[in-house]
């Protein structure tokens, strides 16, 4: 589904992906995983388009996505940090995404997040005055909101209260079961125990390994992600 092959980016004398390929298929959640400074993020940013590769290529079911902007109505995105006009309201962001994405989607929307996380009580605060959570909600309601076959969370439960973390963690699964891909980066691995069929590594813009879940835990005995992780880089030190 989204393929990346020999991807290379640098910026200046700095190379921030190192002839990076993966392979991301349908019905997989995948944990793009590794410390600051990795390449993880600008992995995202080159398949959400927002940074173009040196060398190498990007495809979305088996086309480029060089100067071809229509496959990013099938990616659901939530940032790690959402950024909206600080004078909107919550109701008028919904509002305006609808509006920019009704051409282009004629299927019925994904509204249950914004229910479970209470949104049509809060539709007339402003972002300005939005505490880091309650943005986090908005951000994961507006990622599921198109029904998009891919989606990409980063960080997504960073600043979410325990309820609204379990249900964001339940709703993905749902998704998941649904056939959809998604991709999710954190740092908090405990939390992708229950979610994750597959593993990308990276460190220092090398792709160090991308596995199933399953064969890691097998090869490490191990089952958590958190050990599973650590026995893996024991081993490689």
């Amino acid at each position: 589904m989204i393929i990346a092959t020999n991807v290379t980016k640098k910026f200046g004398r700095l190379t921030v992906l190192n002839n990076v390929s993966v392979n991301c298929n349908k019905g997989e959640c995948i944990a793009l995983i590794g410390p600051n400074g990795s390449g993880k993020t600008t992995l995202v940013k080159s398949i959400l388009g927002m940074v173009v590769p040196d060398s190498g290529f990007i495809t979305f079911n088996g086309q480029n996505i060089l100067h071809n902007w229509a496959y990013r109505e099938h990616i659901g995105y939530m940032p790690q940090i959402g950024r909206y006009p600080e004078n909107m309201t919550i109701g008028h962001v919904i509002a305006m995404m609808k509006d920019i994405r009704k051409s282009n989607h004629n299927g019925p929307l994904d509204e249950e997040l914004i229910e479970q996380f209470d949104i049509p009580n809060m539709l007339n605060k402003r972002m300005r005055t939005l505490s880091g959570g309650t943005t986090q909600r908005v951000s994961a309601a507006l990622a599921f909101l198109f029904n998009p076959d891919v989606l990409i969370l980063d960080e997504p439960t960073a600043g979410l209260d325990p309820v609204a973390s379990e249900l964001l963690k339940e709703k993905i699964i749902k998704e998941k079961q649904k056939g959809k891909l998604i991709l999710i980066t954190s740092h908090i691995l405990s939390e992708l125990d229950d979610l994750v069929t597959q593993v990308i590594y990276m460190q220092d813009g090398n792709l160090l390994f991308h596995k199933s879940l399953e064969h890691l835990q097998n090869d490490t005995g191990e089952k958590k992600l958190s050990r599973v992780i650590a026995s893996v880089m024991r081993n490689q030190s």
